[in-house]
């Protein structure tokens, strides 16, 4: 019996890959989670086989919990099952150790072949991803300017975010001038686009 917990906030989302799950002989789930935080803890509880991680959970995201899945209970094999299938996610799961990488718009035998797969030992990621997380490549941004795009995002002025991050007004414009030259966009809401299409933020 492969032993799964499934980390998902969305409550109706989890429910149903839950029901999915439970149709499988194979398969139990023994622990069902909606933040990313309670991972951890709960994996050393039911010590699942497989964990089934949404990248964007409350609390602590699901690359993170993977990572420390890894770190702590590495028999505990970690599958990404998300809506983001941008190549900078891709990237950032092979890093955190996660061993399945699939869409919430894969086929839904897509998931209990996964835990199967993972549960076995086994990489399951789509080739055609890991063609485009090659072909982009690693975020060309430092950490701090990683920072002020994602502050940018929704509009906030140089001002509020130099508050937010506490920095310096003039820094933060170097930090947006330095990020938008990198990536190429014309200006700060092009180059969060690219940015966030590119799965670096």
């Amino acid at each position: 019996m492969i032993r799964v917990l499934i980390a998902e906030d969305l409550h109706m989302i989890r429910g149903a890959l839950v029901a999915l799950l439970s149709l499988e002989q194979d398969i139990e789930v023994v622990a069902e989670l909606h933040n990313g935080g309670d991972v951890l803890e709960a994996a050393l509880a039911s010590r699942p086989d497989v964990a089934v991680l949404d990248i964007d959970l409350p609390g602590v995201d699901g690359l993170t919990a993977a990572d420390l899945l890894y770190q702590h209970l590495p028999e505990c094999r970690a599958l990404v099952l998300t809506g983001l299938g941008q190549p900078g996610n891709l990237l950032r799961a092979l890093r955190a150790h996660v061993r399945g990488f699939i869409l919430k718009d894969a086929p839904a035998e897509a998931l209990a072949d996964g835990v199967r797969r993972v549960a076995a030992g086994e990489r399951v990621i789509d080739p055609e991803l890991v063609a485009v997380a090659l072909e982009t490549g690693e975020s060309p941004l430092t950490p701090r300017e990683t920072d002020v795009l994602r502050a940018a995002q929704n509009g906030a002025t140089s001002d509020a975010i130099a508050v937010k991050l506490s920095l310096s007004a003039a820094t933060v414009r170097n930090y947006l001038s330095n990020a938008i030259g990198k990536i190429g966009g014309r200006n700060r809401i092009e180059a969060v686009r690219i940015a966030r299409d590119a799965g670096w933020l």
